[in-house]
């Protein structure tokens, strides 16, 4: 199986699953498009979903280029910490934003260490 593959097509699915909720939150709280502000409810959800893609956006080639240099299944794993602290970020954000510390740490490490990884197999290899 393509792990590293796996985990970022998740990763898309994800993403596309946290718009669903912004479309979902709109409808509930009465945000017409194109307002991205309003009731509080549905700015939580669209906060996470736009922090989301900000991460997206270095997580992917940080995927792909530690996997290129390092064992595909490590690299999934850390991939997949990360999909799980999305989810813990998503489900407190949207509760109660000062609690979102413990997601935001889960998915901010483990970006950290795939983008440090891509960079020493690239410098060191």
């Amino acid at each position: 199986m393509h792990y590293v593959e796996l985990v970022a097509m998740l990763a898309i699915v994800q993403y596309l699953f946290f718009g669903a909720m912004v479309g979902r939150a709109r409808g509930r709280y009465g945000v017409k498009a194109p307002a991205v502000s309003g009731h509080e409810g549905f700015e939580r959800a669209y906060r996470v979903q736009m922090n989301t893609l900000e991460l997206l956006v270095a997580l992917l080639p940080a995927l792909f280029v530690a996997s290129r240099f390092w064992p595909a299944t490590w690299v999934a794993g850390i991939g997949a910490v990360y999909l799980a602290g999305r989810f813990v970020y998503w489900r407190a954000y949207v509760r109660a934003p000062s609690s979102r510390a413990l997601g935001f740490a889960l998915s901010m490490l483990p970006l950290i260490a795939l983008v440090l990884l891509a960079l020493a197999g690239a410098v060191l290899r």
